[in-house]
């Protein structure tokens, strides 16, 4: 069932879209953080009258678990308080690394030239060293390895023929993602995190497999950066792959990825511009790059 909410704080209304019964909560906090800018952990939901105030702290259960009909208007406002305790559980959480880790975790800027992905990978295996050279080398390694296991990489995995697939991914301007960071965890034989700083979510390529080794890339949306650990002592080298049995690293990237939204710096995939490096075309999201590409068949996009 369709639900529709009507949501009002201080600064004007909302119609949240999207959401049934069966949504999570986190969706509806999802919704409200982007329509309002509150940040999620501080939002508070009040419905009814007189005004109550609604539990959203489970997020994973289901909106229908909520006293919440369709045509109900939604109070939000931010609380202060919860502010100050989401603050005091970071600083705890900084507090406690600094304890158990040698530095501060830290992103590295490398060039937005279509082989960021592959940039960043190699950086965090190599002591933090930026070598825009290795792309080139890194998409011959990951055509090689699906040439030579079919069956695993088909053209349900791949989206296309291996031969296709692999012309593709050696051209300069095509853009790395899940398919060849799973590659790359495989090939290294090391977990690969990318932390997204939208979702707030981290992505362990390679869990499954138990690698004692991990190392961290940040995605924006549509941009990865190597994520390193500067020493606090002068003098020491950086660090860049970290045991996977010491969480307390993830902790520090996942409060990179938090300051990152709060200050926006992530690119929204379905308002960045794109340009089809086939017909030139300008093309705005990810929603039109997929209506072109099933249009012509063209699917090289660059940054524009």
């Amino acid at each position: 069932m369709t639900l529709y909410l009507r949501c009002q704080w201080k600064s004007g209304k909302y119609v949240l879209s999207g959401l049934t019964l069966k949504c999570p909560i986190s969706k509806l906090k999802d919704q409200i953080e982007a329509a309002t800018n509150i940040p999620r952990d501080c939002i508070k939901v009040k419905q009814g009258f007189p005004p109550k105030v609604v539990d959203l702290s489970s997020e994973c259960n289901e909106l229908s678990t909520l006293p919440f009909r369709s045509g109900d208007t939604l109070i939000v406002e931010e609380d202060a308080s919860l502010r100050k305790q989401a603050q005091q559980t970071v600083d705890n959480a900084l507090q406690n690394q600094m304890l158990h880790t040698s530095g501060m975790l830290m992103r590295k800027v490398v060039p937005a030239d279509n082989s960021c992905l592959f940039t960043s990978v190699d950086c965090v295996m190599n002591n933090g060293k930026v070598d825009l050279s290795v792309s080139s080398q890194m998409r011959d390694l990951i055509a090689s390895i699906v040439m030579s296991d079919p069956v695993t990489y088909d053209s349900a995995i791949l989206g296309k023929s291996s031969k296709d697939y692999c012309a593709w991914i050696r051209k300069k301007d095509s853009w790395g993602g899940a398919i060849e960071i799973s590659i790359l965890s495989k090939s290294y034989e090391v977990e690969i995190d990318v932390v997204d700083t939208q979702s707030g979510r981290i992505d362990r390529f390679g869990e499954d497999k138990n690698y004692p080794r991990r190392v961290l890339v940040l995605y924006d949306g549509i941009h990865y950066d190597p994520l390193i650990l500067e020493p606090l002592v002068p003098g020491e080298p950086v660090k860049t792959i970290f045991s996977t049995k010491d969480d307390s690293v993830l902790a520090q990237a996942l409060d990179i990825a938090n300051e990152s939204k709060q200050s926006r710096q992530y690119t929204d995939v379905g308002q960045f511009t794109l340009r089809c490096l086939i017909c030139n075309k300008s093309l705005v999201g990810q929603k039109e790059a997929q209506e072109h590409a099933k249009l012509t068949a063209h699917i090289n996009f660059g940054e524009y």
